[in-house]
């Protein structure tokens, strides 16, 4: 595309799913992507990012543009286009597919990460009573989610596990392009397995019924005073206490929520990334474990091996007693470096850098057609 044809094309990238302090899934997977889209720009091009939050400035590439509109989770964002088009871009990103597209005036690519809510209907308990009654009565049916992808023009997920089960349910018309969740784990770690101290199992992620963190509970309970279990995500307490009743013995350490350099620290210290979870879009804090170095034990699932290959060490979800002896086979060292390097070797197939090209392809083609 010519200079001159490129001369007023405009991106804008919802970045409102960025959460300032303490960072989830969808967090992070804006964020890094963010960064990445930015370090590509085309010539001719240019990028805005929309925010709900000033604190999400932070978050971002250094002298960003910002535009700013509603949380996601407002009464309006159906309407968020005609808002949107006062911006004159030539297509907006957004890394969920619920940005409201009637009334555009531009192309659209949106982002549905995975079907968990079609197979697990219970919605996240932190949410309005309204909103949770719409997310019930949304995944009811794939027809809700029909219309919301085809109104788009083209629709991004985040693992090829996901596009085959995107493609299998019929879910859309349009373009289907994987822009891949990848890892930049931490920097300068050096974390190394221990014959005698204590080993941390780190568990990152969320406390829904299909995270299945009672299973990592009666793990901990197994393996006994030699473990501890850092769950590190915001918990209720009523939740909290119905994970210590599970297993006397376990001894759990609640954070109830990490910054990114609480995160590093405690993965650092001797630490074993565990996940019993049933289903999952990616498992991005497999990745990031991977990514620094830290071994994981995780349930046997297609997207983990997707993710994690023979950098992970597999047992069946709900086995408790077979998580436990995984867990303890890593105090080998020798098994231990084999995990890790094998690990590391799996993730240089996925990067933000690929992901965001892959996303620019998209832009560029909608943009041009």
């Amino acid at each position: 595309m010519s200079a001159p044809e490129d001369a007023r094309r405009r991106l804008l990238f919802d970045a409102r799913y960025i959460r300032p302090g303490s960072p989830d899934g969808i967090g992070r997977y804006s964020r890094e992507l963010a960064h990445a889209v930015a370090e590509q720009i085309p010539p001719g091009w240019q990028v805005a990012f929309i925010i709900s939050d000033p604190r999400q400035r932070d978050a971002l590439p250094p002298g960003s543009a910002v535009v700013p509109l509603w949380a996601p989770t407002s009464w309006r964002e159906p309407w968020a286009a005609l808002r949107l088009n006062r911006e004159h871009p030539d297509v907006v990103f957004s890394p969920m597919q619920t940005i409201g597209t009637a009334g555009r005036r531009f192309r659209a690519i949106v982002t549905l990460h995975d079907l968990i809510y079609y197979r697990h209907r219970t919605p996240p308990k932190d949410m309005p009573g309204p909103i949770r009654v719409g997310w019930r009565l949304f995944h009811l049916s794939y027809l809700p989610q029909r219309i919301i992808l085809n109104a788009a023009d083209a629709v991004c997920t985040v693992s090829e596990t996901s596009r085959r089960q995107i493609l299998a349910a019929r879910l859309t018309r349009r373009p289907l392009l994987v822009v891949s969740n990848a890892a930049v784990g931490f920097p300068g770690m050096c974390v190394r397995p221990s014959a005698s101290d204590v080993v941390n199992l780190v568990y990152m992620g969320s406390f829904m019924g299909y995270k299945n963190v009672e299973t990592l509970v009666r793990a901990a309970g197994v393996l006994g005073a030699g473990y501890r279990l850092h769950l590190l995500s915001r918990i209720s307490e009523e939740r909290e206490q119905q994970l210590r009743r599970i297993d006397a013995r376990a001894r759990l350490v609640f954070h109830h929520g990490v910054s990114d350099e609480e995160y590093a620290r405690v993965l650092q210290d001797r630490a074993i990334l565990v996940t019993a979870s049933e289903d999952e879009g990616y498992g991005l804090p497999v990745a990031e474990a991977l990514a620094t170095g830290v071994p994981a034990v995780v349930s046997d699932l297609d997207i983990f091996h997707e993710v994690a290959g023979e950098g992970a060490v597999y047992f069946a979800p709900t086995d408790a007693q077979q998580l436990a002896d995984r867990v303890r086979s890593l105090r080998d060292p020798a098994q231990w470096e084999r995990v890790v390097a094998a690990g590391r070797a799996h993730l240089r197939r996925f990067s933000w850098q690929q992901s965001a090209q892959t996303l620019w392809h998209a832009v560029r083609e909608l943009a041009r057609d």
